[in-house]
This record gives structure tokens, C-alpha cells and sequence, in this order.
């Protein structure tokens, strides 16, 4: 017994030895394995992490990681550069972007980390003036849309004044809110307001309208009466009552275009100031008897010898050489349209004899050297050379006084 126990302990050292040896032999064949790897540093999307390996490149490295890239995407230093120990690897993925420019869409693959750097990296033109959604600072992300709105000019013409601006709008209303352009419902705008603008129908005019009330005050012309006055002689007359022309306000509503006038309507009249008449006493006395002269005078000397320095009250209006049914040549012979600087009155000449110098209130001196078809009696029409002066002086009761 005691022998076969010293033979089967001899047989169990034997293989404990063995198995001893066979894990050490183990062992130092895996540290050696372990020992032939390369410490790496590798950055995957901006997440680091140390690893070891026996790729001998990058690329085999990205391949024991299962990653497959894309020709867009980052890797730093490239994959055919062989891993070095304790190198330092960058791996970025491209992200895919909807790219739509001006309508166009395609899509792209980058790494950009903002909408930005994207364009950039493109070579995509982008004006200053142009919308870009989102904006450039925007981070990216994959599948995301980038839309770039292409700025054009606009040339505005506002009221006559013209002026060019950037704009992205796509309509007329659209440009006019986002230019704050202060639009009255009154103003005309064209094109119309739904109308779409483009690089190639890029203007807008606008007509500004403005409806106003204009006054104008305009006089009334006052009434000349007269009654008989036994206390002066026959043919002489007196102011007894001094005439006053009233005011009359008109109303009128007025439209302008671009601050021109383009209609106006009377809405309302009003008299802010009645006119006054002008009361004449004319003479019925008769007259003392005269003594009688060597020569007798001319009919027409006489009657201008009479009237010296006598002063009436007469209605009157104006007209100019151009008027209607006029000559431009007065009865006595004056061409006024050679002479338009010309002091001369159209009378009646039983009243004032013509070739009579007079003095006219508001007018001047003046000869009275024409006659008229509607000048009868104590009425005259006074010269103008030109037509707004006779507009201005209008219809009214003047006094004149006979110089000659």
C-alpha cells in the first residue's frame, strides 16, 4: 500500500508541473501579445477615449471600430497614415443638409458646425442683403434644411422721389411691411399689393393722395344807388354813403396727387361780411344861367370842359388785346398788343367823350381811347396786357375822376 500511494502522489506532482507550466507559457505568450499593441487617443464626434490596438493605419483602426465612413467626413491624419503609439486620432462624421437656394434644392454632406461655416466651406455666394433660414450661426445638425433667399433691388418711385432697395419679398404688400413704408388707405400703388416681385418686375410706384378743404374768400361787389338831391345843381352828383365791398368764403374739397391738384369741388359758400351800398345824391336843382363866350366851343371840347375834374362812381370790369371778339386795336386807333404797358379804358362816349384823361382808383391815369358793345352808361372796362391781372381785378363799383 504504502508503495502504490508514493507512485500515484509522484504521478499528480507531474501533472500539476505540467499545467504550471502550460498556463505560464500561456501567460507570457498573452503579455506578449498585450505588449506589441499601441496606446491610441481617438476623438469619435467629439467623444474621446484611449484605447489599445494593432491596426496598423488609421483606416484599419475606424474598421476594428466598425465605423464606415463617407468621403465628407474628417479624419485626422489621414487613413493611410500608420498609427504611431500613443498618436492622437480625430474621426468627425458629415452630417447630410438640404441645401435650397433661389427654389433649387440639393442636398450635401459637410461638417461644418455652423449654418455659416457650411456656406463657406461650399463656396455658396451670399449677399448681405440675402435671408438665410436658419441664420449663420445656427449649429448644424444632420438632416436639417438650410433656405437662402436671394436679395434683389427694388427701385421705388414714392411721390417723384426715386430710390433703390434690398429686398427678399416675394410681394408688393409683403416689401411694404417690411420696409415700414407708412401707407395712407388713400395712396395708389402699383403694381397691386398681392402682385409678386421679382429680379425682373422689381418696381413699385406709389401715389400719394391728399384730400384738403381750401377757403378762398372772394369780395362781394357792392350796389351803387342813387337819389335825387334838389340842393345841387343839375349834372353834379355827391357821395352821400360810401360804398364797402362784403366777403364770401367758398369751400372747396381738394384732391392732390403728389402735391399737385388734380380736382377741386365746391362744397359750401358763406358770407362772412355783407357789402354796403353806395348811396349818390345826384343833383335836380337847375342850373344858374352862364354868360355866353365870344367863339363857341366844339361840342366835344365842350363836354370835356364841363367835366373837368368831376368825379363818378361806375361799374367796372377788365379785358386784355386777346380777349374774346376783341382786336386788339381800340376804337381811337391804339394797338394794344404793340402798346400792352398801355393806360386805357373802354367808355361810353355820351357819358365820357373819348380821348378824356381820367384817374381810375386802383388803377391809375389813363385816357379813355375805346368803346365796347356792353359799355353803356356809367359802366368802363378797363386794360390788362395780361389775363390774370384782368382775373384779379375782377367785377366792382370804382370811383374816377375826369382830368381833362
Amino acid at each position: 500500500m504504502k508503495k502504490l500511494f508514493s507512485v500515484k502522489l509522484g504521478k499528480s506532482k507531474v501533472i500539476l508541473i505540467a499545467a504550471f507550466l502550460l498556463l505560464a507559457g500561456t501567460g507570457t505568450a498573452y503579455g506578449a501579445h498585450e505588449l506589441s499593441k499601441q496606446s491610441v487617443s481617438i476623438s469619435i464626434n467629439g467623444k474621446k477615449k484611449h484605447i489599445r490596438t494593432h491596426a496598423k493605419t488609421v483606416g484599419e483602426l475606424l474598421e476594428t471600430l466598425d465605423i464606415q465612413t463617407r468621403d465628407e467626413d474628417q479624419v485626422a491624419p489621414s487613413k493611410q497614415t500608420k498609427l504611431t503609439d500613443n498618436m492622437n486620432v480625430v474621426y468627425e462624421a458629415a452630417k447630410q443638409i438640404r441645401l435650397t437656394r433661389g427654389g433649387e434644392e440639393k442636398t450635401l454632406w459637410s461638417t461644418a458646425k455652423t449654418v455659416g461655416a457650411f456656406l463657406d466651406e461650399q463656396h455658396t455666394p451670399v449677399n448681405q442683403h440675402d435671408r438665410i433660414d436658419p441664420v449663420s450661426d445656427t449649429k448644424v445638425k444632420n438632416g436639417m434644411k438650410v433656405t437662402i433667399d436671394p436679395a434683389f433691388q427694388v427701385t421705388v418711385n414714392d411721390a417723384g422721389k426715386k430710390k433703390k432697395i434690398w429686398t427678399t419679398s416675394t410681394t408688393v404688400a409683403d416689401f411694404l411691411t417690411q420696409h415700414k413704408m407708412d401707407m395712407k388707405d388713400e395712396d395708389k400703388v402699383k403694381p397691386a399689393l398681392d402682385q409678386k416681385l421679382t429680379k425682373d418686375r422689381a418696381g413699385i410706384q406709389i401715389t400719394r393722395i391728399k384730400k384738403v378743404t381750401d377757403v378762398v374768400e372772394e369780395t362781394i361787389a357792392y350796389h351803387v344807388k342813387e337819389k335825387e338831391d334838389a340842393s345841387l345843381e343839375r349834372g353834379k352828383e355827391k357821395i352821400v354813403q360810401k360804398g364797402k365791398e362784403g366777403k364770401l368764403k367758398k369751400h372747396f374739397h381738394v384732391v392732390k396727387e403728389n402735391g399737385k391738384e388734380v380736382s377741386r369741388k365746391l362744397v359750401k359758400e358763406e358770407t362772412s361780411e355783407k357789402s354796403k351800398d353806395q348811396i349818390i345824391a345826384v343833383g335836380t336843382k337847375p342850373n344858374s344861367p352862364r354868360i355866353e363866350q365870344l367863339s363857341a366851343p366844339s361840342r366835344a371840347d365842350s363836354s370835356r370842359n364841363e367835366s373837368s375834374g368831376k368825379v363818378l362812381t361806375v361799374s367796372s370790369t377788365a379785358y386784355t388785346a386777346s380777349c374774346s371778339g376783341c382786336s386788339g386795336q381800340t376804337a381811337t386807333g391804339v394797338n394794344l398788343t404793340s402798346n400792352p404797358n398801355a393806360k386805357v379804358i373802354a367808355v361810353d362816349p355820351s357819358v365820357i367823350p373819348l380821348g378824356t384823361r381820367v384817374h381810375v382808383d386802383g388803377y391809375g391815369d389813363a385816357v379813355a381811347a375805346d368803346t365796347g358793345s356792353a359799355i353803356k352808361g356809367k359802366r368802363i372796362d378797363v386794360f390788362f396786357p395780361e389775363k390774370s391781372s384782368a382775373y384779379r381785378w375782377g367785377k366792382k363799383q370804382v370811383t374816377i375822376k375826369i382830368l381833362n
